[in-house]
């Protein structure tokens, strides 16, 4: 029940804010909007519906995602009956650019709530960082694990013997000062063989041990580095306000970047389609988070929506992005599609996406109930 009453909770608030982007961004412009719904209201039954200056607001039972229906528009409904809403107040009739505008603020707003949560979280938290520059061990991973969580061998600081406390004063006969030196010579060294010497324990200890590889973001390039296991004494550091708004910033930017890169290995094969999850998938972290504590909860909900701003910026037909993409494609041939055109792009759009979730609800099952 908790899942389920999270999982509903933080749908609620990332449809909420994507369709108030939307809603927004078409308001400024004139453009009429006809229905705001949080929840598909399928089949004409709504839980909630209410007529407000020509809007019609309402709750759908369906909880998995909204809409806002704007004149002029041929959106998921796929409705292509004439409008008597005046051309100026429809989309259709509107500049390339205020289509784009209204079209992209959706997703503007998702990655806006991403960094307002961090910026919160980061402000009351304060964020860890290493309480000093030597190269002192806080921490020592033991085992390396797959993406499903399943033990794949020991790291390397296990197998050398390292353990927390401990100093590293060399690595391939090369004086470590500091823990950047320290950093750059494990990461420079990918599956390769490197002598450690450190102190533990007032003893000089020295072995050999071949890195561990991991393929990662640094600098927003894909990179293969070395790595051992290990990682610093960590302290909490307060923020300010400005402090704690720029590393909000820089949080969604470091979480939109490695979504990037997920989705790039996925498309390049370096990541099962397998590993995808869906709604089921989602409920059970936000069930876990939920009883970690709302922070946590937050936090989840912040990662989600900058995942749902990237899926809905992607140039596929019947998100965001396929109508951006079908609004540039207009202005390269400088004219409009037709309505045939347009119905039969956003049908192949459709058939996908109503794939990609039989894909995901299936992954989730198997994972859940199977694996």
């Amino acid at each position: 029940m908790i899942s389920f009453i999270a999982f509903v909770f933080s749908i609620v608030i990332l449809v909420f804010i994507h369709e108030l982007g939307h809603y927004l961004a078409a308001r400024s412009v004139g453009v009429k909007v006809e229905k705001f719904y949080i929840g598909f209201n399928l089949f004409g039954y709504a839980l909630f519906k209410k007529q407000m200056n020509g809007t019609e607001y309402g709750i759908g039972w369906f909880p998995l995602g909204g809409y806002v229906k704007l004149a002029g528009m041929l959106d998921e409904s796929l409705d292509t009956s004439a409008s008597d809403v005046p051309k100026e107040n429809q989309l259709q009739y509107q500049s390339p650019l205020a289509k784009i505008w209204i079209m992209s603020a959706g997703v503007i707003m998702n990655f806006l709530l991403a960094i307002i949560i961090f910026s919160v979280v980061s402000f009351n938290n304060g964020v860890p960082e290493a309480s000093s520059d030597e190269p002192i061990i806080g921490n020592v991973s033991e085992d390396i694990m797959n993406v499903d969580g399943d033990f794949i061998k020991k790291t390397a600081a296990h197998k050398l013997g390292l353990k927390s406390g401990d100093k590293i004063i060399q690595i391939d006969n090369v004086s470590i000062n500091n823990w950047d030196d320290m950093s750059l010579a494990i990461r420079n060294k990918p599956d390769e063989i490197i002598n450690v010497k450190w102190i533990s324990e007032s003893q000089i200890k020295e072995g050999s041990v071949r890195t561990d590889t991991v393929t990662t973001l640094i600098d927003y390039k894909i990179k293969t580095i070395g790595k051992l296991g290990i990682g610093p004494d960590i302290k909490i550091r307060e923020l300010s306000f400005i402090e704690a708004l720029l590393n909000g910033c820089m949080m969604t930017s470091d979480f939109l970047f490695q979504m990037v890169f997920s989705l790039y290995s996925l498309i390049s094969g370096q990541i099962s389609i397998e590993h995808l999850s869906g709604p089921l998938g989602i409920a059970q972290v936000a069930g876990d988070s939920a009883k970690a504590g709302f922070e946590s909860l937050f936090y989840l909900i912040a990662i989600l929506s900058i995942n749902l701003g990237l899926v809905n910026i992607l140039p596929i037909p019947g998100l965001d992005g396929g109508h951006i993409f079908i609004t540039l494609i207009e202005v390269i041939l400088r004219k409009d599609l037709t309505l045939d055109a347009k119905v039969a792009i956003q049908n192949i759009g459709m058939l996908f996406l109503l794939s990609l979730f039989i894909l995901v609800m299936f992954n989730d099952v198997v994972r859940l109930f199977f694996n």
